[in-house]
């Protein structure tokens, strides 16, 4: 049965559709890397499968509390420690063992610093591994890697597979080869909308500062 379902799906940017006519499925264990240029709709398709914003047409077909989304804020508190700010989105998410995220983006030698005084790349291992406690079966990651320097892309890869191994699944928008031969592109290109498309709907809040 496959965690996530799309049918028939158009998203809207600012009120224009840039996605439209979309369907796919993702299965427990798979990975799809979104693929396309710059401008194509990527962040906001998952943007509106995360439930940001409403979609203009299709549906959404998951179980509740499936999906998990990443994008390009860290969502971290900067006052907080590594291991404050990773408890405090476990008990979001009504769990407890931190442990394992803290060893899967090699976090536990910096777990008593505070948010602020990390650094781009150290932040950005600290909001992934914020994924590993939601405990959420569908990763939606925007340009995950940014900020990363290779050992920590393989960090995150490593995570990412085990989660998969896990019967996980996720959907990434990303530019870099991961290193997942496993991973199933799905170029959104074929799928651009037309041109003089418009929602007829008013954008969301949430969709204005996408």
């Amino acid at each position: 049965m496959s965690l996530l379902a799309v049918r028939e799906l158009a998203v809207a940017r600012g009120g224009l559709r840039a996605v439209e006519n979309l369907s796919f499925a993702v299965e427990p264990g798979q990975v799809l890397v979104l693929r396309g240029p710059n401008g194509i709709g990527k962040t906001t398709l998952l943007r509106t499968l995360a439930g940001l914003q409403p979609a203009v047409a299709g549906t959404v077909e998951a179980a509740p509390e499936t999906m998990a989304y990443a994008g390009h804020a860290d969502g971290l508190k900067p006052a907080l420690s590594v291991t404050e700010n990773l408890a405090f989105w476990a008990e979001v998410f009504g769990r407890r063992d931190i442990a394992p995220a803290l060893a899967a983006m090699n976090l536990r030698d910096l777990a008593a610093r505070p948010a602020h005084a990390l650094s781009a790349g150290q932040k950005r291992r600290l909001g992934l591994a914020r994924l590993m406690v939601t405990g959420r079966p569908v990763w939606l990651l925007d340009e995950p890697t940014v900020s990363l320097d290779r050992d920590s892309v393989a960090l995150f890869a490593a995570m990412l597979r085990a989660h998969l191994g896990q019967g996980g699944a996720a959907l990434i928008a990303t530019h870099i080869d991961l290193g997942l031969p496993e991973a199933v592109a799905l170029d959104l290109t074929p799928f651009r909308a037309g041109p003089a498309r418009r929602d007829t709907r008013p954008a969301g809040f949430n969709e204005a500062f996408a």
